[in-house]
């Protein structure tokens, strides 16, 4: 006997799930529902099966082929238009006028013994037998009336409760004889319940009503669809479920990863490929699908969370359906009944009522809070650029097709033939991206310099050399999962605001220069690039004195690539040098906050034990500093900032320093010692940077380990600072702690604090209010200053849904009480 699977509905009602998938493919346990019923066909002996296809039919012919994989023959016949229940069976009638046949819906979930029901309706000499079951709530489908023999007396289609007369209700499985063909027109729209049924119950025809035992679902709403995920993890129905029963009711599939120390309740389901991280907790009837990435921390309760999709820490999410390829970001939550459709966007923070639809390739921007569907717009942001370039989670947001298209957008910004020179860390995501990177930007008619992994700081001297920019792939700093893709301008700084906005631009409408055949560019690899870049260092910094000083110093070059310039640069500057962690570590292209942590009081004990001068310790990347003192005591960076101006104050006596408006006011004072003057910048390094390249500039620094020597570039440098404090230690003959301890203590303290992206302005006017007839300074975010000095800098952050608070005071008592007073400002606005 041969099957009919109908497999041509829309299922309007399971939108936005169904928007671009059609219903006979959602998965129930990571396995489309459809093929379940195949399944359950073949294990019947129900071999031969003809499936009627309709809306997106190349989608459910692409993915069960000819049947071949699951053991059974399968054909197609494709309704051009809407033929009804009977009709779309007529349009298959070829495959079927031989013998008896079963109809069986493709996206209803059940267990039923067909076998049974064909003996039933062998035995009843039927022309249609129709198999019923009970259902608590009839009034969705239509209600069949049998008598005793179990012939069918009656039929109505979905009645109210008015005509309630029976809880047999019509499954939509019929076992058929190919006389019935008879009674349905060709190419008309027929039903067999509402047409067919009737006209031959009217002839008096043998039809008959089996009432089935066993499992029946039909999946047409978000409820049902649910339902029948946590109906076949409690066994409720009999169906195969791929993988492994690691403890009762946990479903783990092949390949995927759960950390052991995520916590697990079952009966859940975790697809093939999945990872589940440490402190994740995964809750009874969840199912994960496959390729999916749960962050540590995040909470998942009765979610239906289809393939490939990104789950952020902290996030929650319960009760709701998340479709395949979509990005669920970090403390997001997503609650009971809501249903986020295919490739969207979930941002940082963002709470999505329950019931709410977000339709397929949409964005829900940090901080919002949804409560109405979003069918049309995208709610999202529009900017790339972050605080550091173009940012986000490597494979995720960041993926080789993303660096294609935003390297084909820089082309586009310059003229063909340019050159751009291209530099990574030493990461293998990196090392990935800039070759689909380097692709884009020959196929864009642009020449390539390819220094391969080189630090940060020879990247931008390297750019600044003749070419029209640059781009450098890194690990974010302390963010192991995720890289920065920076643009750099012809000097070799970040890309100003003006040519990020154009690059945007370039990017949003998808316009692209493509080269003709002829002008592919060229791919160039320089040599001795560490050995330009060194010498060009010691020409233009000061080493006087360093020889003679005799100076031992110990340099931890944390297995960076900041250990690729150091053996030239120590080898010509002829100082006694220790150093440490000079291998590249690829599996540690950054650090935790802890490990830098670490590392530096081992650098301590290495220097008080060696009895140097001092260490330094360099990022991985070589762009930033920091410091311990001869006695291995950890310089921390804001000190280090302050013992680095006292130093080159005092010897240049003239001239600015440039430095954010978030550093301590005690800068203020040593600058002013000696003769000095400080010039204020916002916290963006590309305005340190622009502050940098005046004439007048003897130092730059951000208290955070990045310092600016201005005689060399203009931008941070790890090397540069190191040449240059060996310079000045070598000259002052004091030691760091010296230097150290005649600078005042400086008091500042920061806190951050959640601000949805849609009350930043708010925030922003409340806080002018607040300050009343108190001195505002705005050269970044609001500085607000008391009568006494004390003061407090309220700042939006560019990129994140936070907002960032400093507070300055003569100890950390009134720092902290300034600091508690603005936060509750803050705080109130956004409520």
């Amino acid at each position: 006997m041969k099957a009919v699977v109908m497999a041509g509905g829309e299922g309007t009602r399971l939108r936005p799930m169904t928007s671009s998938m059609p219903k006979p493919l959602l998965p129930v346990v990571n396995r489309p529902i459809m093929e379940h019923v195949l399944r359950l066909l073949k294990r019947h002996g129900l071999n031969e099966t003809v499936v009627t296809v309709q809306f997106l039919a190349s989608l459910v012919r692409n993915y069960f082929g000819d049947g071949e994989e699951l053991g059974m023959e399968l054909t197609y016949a494709n309704e051009e238009k809407p033929l009804g229940t009977a009709g779309s069976v007529k349009n298959a009638e070829e495959a079927l006028k031989d013998d008896a046949f079963l109809v069986i819906s493709g996206d209803a979930l059940t267990d039923f013994d067909l076998t049974d029901l064909i003996n039933f309706h062998k035995e009843k000499g039927a022309l249609v037998t129709v198999c019923l079951t009970r259902v608590p709530n009839p009034l969705e489908f239509g209600i069949t009336i049998v008598d005793e023999e179990g012939k069918v007396e009656r039929f109505l289609e979905k009645p109210t409760w008015g005509q309630v007369f029976s809880d047999t209700v019509n499954t939509g499985i019929y076992v058929m004889e190919p006389e019935v063909f008879n009674y349905v027109e060709a190419d008309k729209s027929v039903d067999w319940s509402g047409d067919v049924f009737p006209q031959l119950m009217k002839e008096g025809k043998p039809i008959y009503g089996y009432v089935a035992e066993g499992y029946w679902e039909d999946v047409g709403t978000h409820e049902s669809y649910v339902k029948a995920q946590a109906d076949v993890l409690e066994g409720k129905v009999d169906v195969d479920i791929d993988g492994f029963e690691i403890s009762p009711g946990v479903w783990v599939a092949e390949g995927a990863e759960v950390h052991p120390d995520a916590v697990l309740k079952g009966p859940l389901y975790i697809g093939d490929y999945a990872k589940v991280e440490a402190d994740a907790e995964i809750r009874e009837h969840t199912v994960v699908g496959s390729n999916v990435v749960v962050k540590s921390g995040a909470f998942l309760h009765k979610a239906v969370v289809h393939d490939n999709v990104y789950i952020g820490q902290q996030s929650n999410l319960r009760g709701c359906v998340i479709g395949k390829n979509t990005d669920i970001m970090r403390a997001a939550r997503i609650e009971d009944g809501a249903v986020i459709g295919d490739e969207c966007l979930v941002g940082e923070e963002s709470i999505v009522q329950g019931n709410v639809r977000v339709y397929p390739f949409k964005t829900v921007e940090a901080g919002a809070f949804v409560n109405t569907s979003v069918i049309w717009e995208s709610r999202g942001q529009a900017h790339l650029f972050g605080a550091r370039g173009v940012s986000g989670i490597l494979n995720v947001e960041i993926t080789p097709e993303l660096a294609v298209r935003l390297a084909g957008a820089y082309a586009t910004t310059l003229k063909k033939g340019s050159t751009v020179t291209t530099a990574r860390d030493h990461s293998r995501g990196a090392r990935a991206l800039k070759r689909a990177v380097i692709s884009a930007l020959q196929a864009s008619a642009i020449d390539v310099r390819d220094l391969e992994n080189v630090p940060l700081p020879v990247a931008r001297q390297q750019t600044a050399r003749g070419t029209a920019g640059g781009i450098m792939i890194r690990t974010s700093p302390g963010v192991p999962d995720s890289v920065d893709i920076m643009f750099f301008d012809e000097r070799g700084a970040d890309l100003s605001q003006a040519g990020q906005r154009k690059l945007d631009r370039v990017y949003a409408r998808q316009e692209y220069r493509r080269a003709f055949p002829g002008e592919i560019g060229d791919l160039q690899f320089p040599s001795s690039v560490f050995d330009s870049y060194t010498g060009s260092l010691l020409r233009k910094a000061d080493t006087a004195g360093i020889a003679e000083a005799g100076l031992k110093v110990v340099v931890d070059a944390s297995n960076g690539s900041a250990g690729l310039v150091l053996p030239s640069l120590l080898g010509r500057l002829k100082v006694d040098s220790l150093v440490i962690n000079p291998g590249l570590d690829e599996s540690r292209p950054t650090e935790s906050a802890e490990s830098r942590r670490a590392g530096l009081v081992r650098l301590g004990e290495i220097v008080a034990s060696a009895r140097a001068a001092f260490g330094v310790r360099f990022d991985p990347v070589g762009e930033r500093l920091s410091l311990v003192d001869e006695r291995g005591r950890i310089v921390e960076d804001d000190r280090a900032l302050l013992v680095m101006l006292d130093l080159v104050a005092a010897e240049r006596r003239s001239g600015r320093v440039a430095l954010p408006v978030t550093t301590t006011r005690i800068a203020e004072q040593v600058a002013a010692y000696h003769g000095t003057q400080v010039d204020w910048t916002t916290t963006s390094p590309d305005d340190l940077t622009r502050v940098g390249r005046e004439e007048s500039t003897i130092f730059g620094g951000d208290g955070r380990g990045g310092f600016i020597v201005p005689e060399f570039s203009s931008v941070f440098d790890g090397a540069a600072a190191f040449v240059r404090l060996l310079g000045l230690v070598a000259r002052t003959q004091l030691t760091l702690s010296q230097i150290d301890a005649r600078i005042p203590q400086a008091h500042v303290l920061r806190r951050d604090i959640p601000t949805p992206w849609a009350v930043k302005g708010m925030v922003m006017r409340r806080v002018v209010e607040a300050a009343g007839g108190r001195s505002v300074d705005t050269t970044d975010g609001v500085r607000v200053v008391e009568a006494d000095g004390r003061w407090v800098m309220v700042l939006p952050d560019p990129a994140e849904a936070v907002t960032h608070l400093w507070a300055e005071g003569p100890d950390d008592v009134s720092a902290q009480a300034l600091l508690d007073e603005w936060a509750a400002v803050v705080e109130s606005a956004g409520h």
